[in-house]
């Protein structure tokens, strides 16, 4: 998950400074050269991290700091704050005309960096909102990139419009802004080339449909796995084309994460998506003060309850809620608590955003989505009175189970004590969200969202 070193070397810096009750301007300035040295190896730009550290070493050691009652929590504040700044302060929304008038976005972005899908992504996120989306597909150079536009399309019902790869891309461009305002469409997404690298003929092109067309906003998509070359994509297109706001995918994976910290600073663009999985539903709006707050282990409460606005099934979680306050929680209410936690993204995603909880809780405590398969066999192949009262699993009830699943009985006995922890869990979520489920938006959340 991306930031999850720095943000492990961030906390472990700020419970020393928390642990003291009384900090010096030395204290500050030791912990402040940690922070840097951890930005850096997140592979933050190296000007953004100066100034950066430069700016909370500034604010830090003021006397207002010095003589506070909580002079450590004042300090962690100062830097989620900047944090914060850093990234952009405010949430910057894709700017849209009214329904009346077509909104043109073009895309862009080098090969590779899932241009293509975010594409598609974002017509899914406007259909939902209402509008009319119409996804062009003017990468002419990789005949996949068309056919990939389609099946996107069409797996989230928006049209697309092709005219295969024999065409110029301003043609094809034009050509899909004249369909839209024929069929009553009102946004057109542009999915332009992207390149392996830059080049003066793909920045030509991209120019080119920008004078051509009355373009409402241009898109850069750029790959977080890229680290640093991702900045210095953006610069470079931004100078050379122009553009109103990035999104930065992959930050799901294996991602120092510097990139997301680093791109707002040294092109001036807000980033408005990121995209954190493969599914056409894993792209969320950037919030640069949620982000700051995961970072710094302090937890994105208001994305959690979002999660769950949107995926969960609210009779099925409230009658799930009320069987937990009965102690009923049985093998059947895991599955389905599972499959809960599946459709809001994954535990891992999930627990970077509880305050507190995601550095306590190990791997083996719950499953990851792979392992569903097998859980499902293991609980299928019980009794339906096992299923309803685990205190009857015994060696030999779990020896006929794991041979009716197909598996070891160690993995039995691990579904046993994941199943014990998960009841942990979620009633400690309970405890530590209010106790009873919030209502939010006139919809009542499970384990106290």
């Amino acid at each position: 998950m991306a930031f999850e070193s720095l943000s492990d070397k961030l906390q472990n810096i700020f419970k020393s400074l928390r642990s003291k009750g009384r900090l010096t301007e030395d204290d500050v300035k030791s912990a402040l050269k940690e922070v840097k040295i951890a930005l850096l190896e997140a592979d933050v730009n190296f000007k953004v991290v100066r100034d950066f550290t430069k700016k909370v070493t500034e604010r830090a050691v003021g006397q207002d700091v010095m003589t506070s009652l909580t002079p450590g929590q004042m300090v962690i504040k100062i830097v989620n704050e900047e944090l914060t700044a850093l990234m952009g302060s405010e949430t910057t929304e894709l700017k849209l005309l009214p329904d009346n008038e077509v909104t043109i976005i073009m895309m862009m972005g080098l090969q590779g960096a899932g241009k293509t899908t975010t594409a598609a992504k974002i017509a899914g996120k406007l259909k939902a909102k209402g509008k009319k989306p119409l996804l062009a597909a003017c990468d002419v150079y990789r005949p996949a990139a068309i056919e990939q536009l389609k099946i996107n399309g069409e797996k989230q019902k928006v049209p697309v419009f092709s005219m295969g790869d024999k065409q110029k891309p301003l043609n094809i461009a034009k050509a899909a802004v004249e369909h839209a305002k024929k069929n009553d469409l009102n946004v057109v997404l542009l999915d332009t080339a992207g390149r392996l690298h830059i080049d003066e003929e793909m920045m030509n092109e991209l120019v080119e449909i920008k004078e051509q067309l009355d373009l409402t906003q241009t898109v850069l998509v750029v790959d977080a796995m890229t680290g640093q070359d991702a900045v210095n994509v953006a610069k470079e297109f931004n100078e050379q084309v122009g553009i109103d706001g990035i999104i930065v995918t992959k930050l799901d994976g294996d991602t120092r994460g510097g990139a997301a910290l680093s791109i707002k600073a040294v092109t001036g663009k807000p980033i408005l998506y990121i995209g954190m999985g493969e599914k056409l539903s894993d792209l969320e709006q950037f919030y640069p003060d949620r982000m700051a707050s995961r970072i710094l282990g302090m937890g994105d409460v208001l994305s959690l309850i979002e999660k769950a606005e949107q995926s969960i099934d609210q009779e099925k979680a409230k009658e799930l809620e009320q069987r937990m306050k009965n102690a009923q929680f049985t093998f059947d209410d895991y599955l389905e608590y599972m499959s809960q936690i599946k459709n809001m993204g994954g535990l891992t995603s999930l627990l970077t955003m509880i305050p507190g909880v995601g550095g306590k809780i190990t791997d083996d405590m719950l499953p990851d989505d792979k392992q569903l398969g097998r859980i499902e066999a293991i609980i299928y192949s019980m009794t339906r009175e096992e299923r309803n009262n685990p205190h009857l699993l015994n060696p030999s009830r779990k020896q006929r189970i794991a041979m009716g699943a197909g598996v070891d009985i160690s993995e039995v006995n691990k579904l046993v004590k994941q199943f014990e922890q998960a009841g942990k869990m979620m009633k400690n979520m309970k405890g530590m969200m209010g106790g009873k489920g919030r209502k939010r938006g006139g919809l009542n959340f499970p384990f106290g969202f």
